[in-house]
């Protein structure tokens, strides 16, 4: 997939307007692209995974591609230091949305009332499509795969050592994260 890079986020994150499901598109995109996470560890994410910190949230992934077993792993997201801050997005959905427990990101249908069922990762991949098309981005190659890709990518390029990048995206070796890195 094509990387949606730090740059063109901040594009995609300038062109959304302020109705529920604009909320909803600029959490998934902000907390998918911090925390590194894979489609279906986003889209699993439930109400009770998060923890609250001083930093900012404590996501915990309950299963992912890498874990079967499903032990669970935690990822930090921390507090933005800008406007797009992806613990306040989250937080902008949440009270938005009124979910209190259960799926974090649901659909939203065109009259803008929440659907009790949980995202699909296919989902994830159209709203990164029509996001990137409607900042004018060419769509072509984008997927929800973007997002971790974008965030290794842009790490990278800003000189973040590769060993910093592995505990954000959990990366077992630099060479499994040199695939990740465009």
């Amino acid at each position: 997939a094509k990387p949606l890079l730090r740059d063109g986020l901040l594009l995609v994150l300038d062109a959304m307007g302020d109705v529920l499901k604009d909320a909803r598109d600029r959490a998934l995109l902000l907390i998918g692209f911090a925390g590194g996470l894979r489609r279906s560890e986003l889209v699993g994410l439930d109400l009770a995974d998060i923890d609250r910190v001083r930093q900012g949230v404590v996501l915990h992934i309950r299963f992912s591609k890498t874990d079967q077993v499903g032990e669970g792993q935690k990822i930090g997201v921390p507090y933005g230091r800008s406007r797009w801050c992806p613990v306040g997005a989250l937080e902008t959905w949440l009270a938005s949305s009124g979910i209190t427990e259960g799926p974090i990101f649901r659909p939203v249908d065109r009259h803008g009332r929440i659907q009790g069922a949980r995202l699909s990762g296919e989902a994830v991949s159209v709203v990164v499509k029509e996001r990137a098309a409607r900042a004018g981005l060419d769509p072509a190659g984008y997927s929800g795969h973007s997002l971790r890709a974008g965030l290794a990518t842009s790490a990278a390029q800003a000189g973040v050592p590769s060993w910093r990048i592995r505990a954000q995206t959990r990366h077992a070796s630099d060479a499994m994260l040199a695939r990740y890195i465009r």
